[in-house]
């Protein structure tokens, strides 16, 4: 371990205090690594070069022996018997777009609504699949800014989010069932052939509204 003793671990918790499942913290690299006391010393993303200590879980032993020092990585912290204790982790990838994206998608949970239209511009422009559910989920955002971010986000992935989209169409929410009509025809040309495959899944209300998108379109069932 580092010559120095680690900073206590008091800056990191949940900002809304302790949470019962955990919380993710997002590390700069990993400094150290104890197998034999099955503990790891990480630099804290936030905090200029500062590190702390943690204690690893059994269930983590396996991923601990795989991660190096000088990985980024996103660790799955838990308080257990008031002792901070890393359940699991995530190696971040040394790409650059990878690595915004994954800091992005822990971001789309922030309580603030400056950064969860942050990280959900970041999604569009970086076209990422898995946030597809997500940005759906956050058509029906508190606040309005936050929904259109994701409404254009939506769009800009393409192709990919049409069959999570497809069942706002028959939303109970005018709001929602407009903003999924207008998602799928921006996308255009690319959203055809997973509306179809749509079309042939759905009941007869969705075929119904499906196939008045399609309309609008230009595109007709054979």
């Amino acid at each position: 371990m580092a010559n120095e003793a680690p900073a206590k671990l008091i800056s990191i918790g949940p900002k809304s205090g302790t949470k019962k499942d955990g919380f993710n913290l997002v590390t700069e690299k990993v400094s150290a690594i104890n197998l034999e006391t099955c503990q790891i010393e990480v630099e804290l993303l936030a905090y200029d070069g500062k590190t702390v200590l943690l204690d690893v879980s059994e269930e983590a032993i396996e991923d601990l022996q795989k991660i190096k020092i000088g990985d980024g990585a996103t660790l799955r912290v838990v308080e257990e018997e008031g002792k901070r204790i890393v359940k699991s982790f995530r190696i971040r990838s040394k790409d650059p777009n990878v690595a915004a994206a994954d800091a992005a998608l822990l971001d789309l949970n922030d309580t603030h609504w400056l950064n969860r239209k942050h990280a959900i511009e970041v999604l569009g422009e970086l076209k990422v699949e898995a946030a597809v559910k997500p940005l759906v989920e956050m058509l029906n955002d508190d606040v309005g800014d936050v929904r259109q971010r994701a409404y254009d986000a939506l769009i800009k992935i393409g192709a990919p989010c049409v069959l999570d989209v497809v069942p706002l169409l028959v939303n109970e929410e005018d709001e929602l069932r407009q903003s999924a009509t207008e998602i799928l025809r921006k996308i255009g040309k690319p959203a055809v052939e997973p509306l179809a495959q749509a079309l042939g899944e759905a009941d007869e209300k969705l075929q119904k509204r499906i196939m008045k998108v399609l309309d609008r379109m230009g595109y007709k069932k054979k």
